[in-house]
């Protein structure tokens, strides 16, 4: 394998519909509310996928180096762990892919001020700090809350703020539609891991709510997300076509179908493409029906 096909693997590209799908959404709210701007919700989207790339970089050097990642483990592919890069060369990418989301960062403080050095300060930190540092968030179960709030809230409502320089009440319900979607991702991800990571002591919400208590919280999810556009509806006016997003609702039957009955590990690894597909059409299909109203 090459070593540009290597790293292209390391940035784990079927992940980052999580980091753009908010973009998205946010995007769709300012025009919704008439502040779109088309500069800074670039620069939005490039550092969302910019710290998605510096996350995946950081999981994949982190978890080898604590030995969560070893041969038993069930899933795509990790370069460190399967010898294709070097662990010192993928710590180097995760430095350089955050050095590059700074960058992008310093343009959307000049946009939008003291609010984005604080938000983009402590995306930077939790991209690492998810699976590094002296108190790793997805060793001891906060895994779900990051994703939620940084993934959704921050992620959606940042994107926002840097268009329309305010905070609006329902940019943080849209933020909550897509925080549920992208946790449910990770939902899978720790149910599939369950077993390798309780070994390797990496306690997930998965290994502290055990299989029964995962699939509940992941049929959650999805439930919160598909109720957000009516609320949104009732509650702030969104107009009736963010309504379309129930039209993927069907889709999300085969991922809770394989969540609820899986046998094995592997049945699983169908279900976070399925999810991924969900969030990606979710987000769009979200985005563009507050951009039409």
């Amino acid at each position: 394998m090459s070593s540009a096909h290597a790293w292209v693997l390391a940035s784990r590209p079927k992940t980052l519909t999580a980091a753009a799908a908010p973009v998205v959404v946010g995007t769709g709210l300012a025009a919704f509310h008439g502040v779109a701007d088309t500069l800074p919700a670039v620069a939005a989207l490039v550092g969302a996928l910019l710290i998605q790339i510096a996350t995946n970089l950081a999981n994949d050097y982190y978890d080898f180096v604590r030995g969560t990642d070893t041969h038993e483990r069930v899933g795509p592919l990790r370069v460190t762990q399967a010898g294709l890069l070097s662990p010192g060369a993928v710590k180097g990418g995760m430095i350089l892919t955050l050095a590059l989301a700074f960058a992008v960062g310093v343009y959307l403080v000049a946009v939008a001020g003291w609010p984005i050095v604080w938000i983009g300060l402590a995306s930077l930190a939790c991209a690492v700090l998810y699976t590094g540092g002296p108190y790793p968030l997805a060793y001891h179960g906060l895994g779900d809350v990051f994703v939620f709030v940084f993934f959704g809230l921050i992620a959606v409502a940042g994107t926002y703020y840097v268009q329309g320089l305010a905070w609006p009440p329902d940019a943080l319900l849209a933020g909550a539609a897509m925080g549920a979607l992208i946790t449910a991702i990770l939902v899978v991800n720790n149910l599939r891991d369950l077993d390798t990571d309780a070994k390797a002591g990496k306690h997930t919400l998965a290994v502290l709510l055990g299989r029964s208590g995962t699939r509940a919280e992941f049929v959650g999810l999805l439930v919160t997300a598909f109720i957000v556009p009516l609320v949104g509806i009732a509650r702030f006016s969104w107009p009736p076509t963010t309504a379309a997003t129930l039209l993927i609702a069907p889709l999300a039957v085969a991922p809770v179908r394989k969540v609820l009955g899986h046998a094995e590990a592997r049945e699983l690894l169908p279900a976070l493409g399925e999810t991924s597909r969900v969030v990606a059409l979710y987000g769009a299909l979200l985005g563009l029906g507050l951009a039409l109203g």
